[in-house]
């Protein structure tokens, strides 16, 4: 059976994608990045058995780093916009918006270049209602569910801090949810994260654009 597997990205546009990463990286270079994490990110989902990918997608491909690339590969999987004020309704809206009637939802976002379609599988087929992947800065990296109108919860829940996984899964607990919970990831945030993530897949698109940085 088949499951929605949703992304959730940005165009990775200089001076608006991955801005942490600067200093080291100039502007391009933390694009270049984003792009070789998003594209690789839309491999390992594309790979993935059962799965129907989907990709939540804000920003303009036309102004961003490798935009015609990332452009031929969504044409492999369905593109919906996102919507809605703050990224807590995005990802909400998101979950509302990708699945089909029966479908359950594993959604995660564009930076974890290092998961692996295995992962991706053994996430959505997990039997629990719900489950959640830690993220190693205490944010979450995977979020799935077999009923997609419980990510309602995560309205209001605060995002991009250190206890984003703590507020999530207590919004989870108070619909009724207790998340079986996946292997804690790394995230990239900072150029230390990036270097960490690339060590991992030394010969991927992500480790190749993060060397470039000096």
């Amino acid at each position: 059976m088949t499951f929605c597997l949703l992304i959730v990205a940005k165009a990775p546009v200089p001076g608006f994608a991955k801005t942490r990463l600067c200093p080291p990286a100039t502007p391009e270079q933390a694009a270049e990045i984003a792009a070789a994490s998003l594209l690789d990110t839309l491999d390992a989902a594309l790979l993935t058995p059962n799965a129907r990918v989907v990709v939540a997608l804000t920003g303009d491909l036309d102004k961003a780093a490798h935009g015609r690339e990332i452009a031929t590969a969504l044409r492999r999987t369905e593109v919906i916009p996102q919507r809605g004020d703050g990224f807590d309704v995005r990802l909400a809206n998101a979950h509302a918006d990708a699945p089909r009637p029966g479908e359950s939802v594993l959604q995660i976002g564009m930076d974890t270049p290092q998961v692996t379609p295995a992962l991706l599988a053994e996430a959505a087929n997990r039997l629990e209602d719900a489950v959640l992947g830690p993220a190693e800065d205490g944010g979450w990296w995977a979020l799935g569910l077999k009923d997609p109108l419980h990510a309602k919860a995560l309205a209001g829940v605060p995002m991009s801090r250190d206890d984003t996984g703590r507020q999530t899964l207590r919004a989870l607990a108070d619909v009724g949810l207790n998340p079986g919970i996946l292997p804690t990831l790394s995230d990239v945030d900072t150029i230390a994260d990036a270097r960490r993530v690339a060590a991992l897949e030394p010969a991927s698109r992500f480790a190749r654009a993060v060397a470039e940085v000096r």
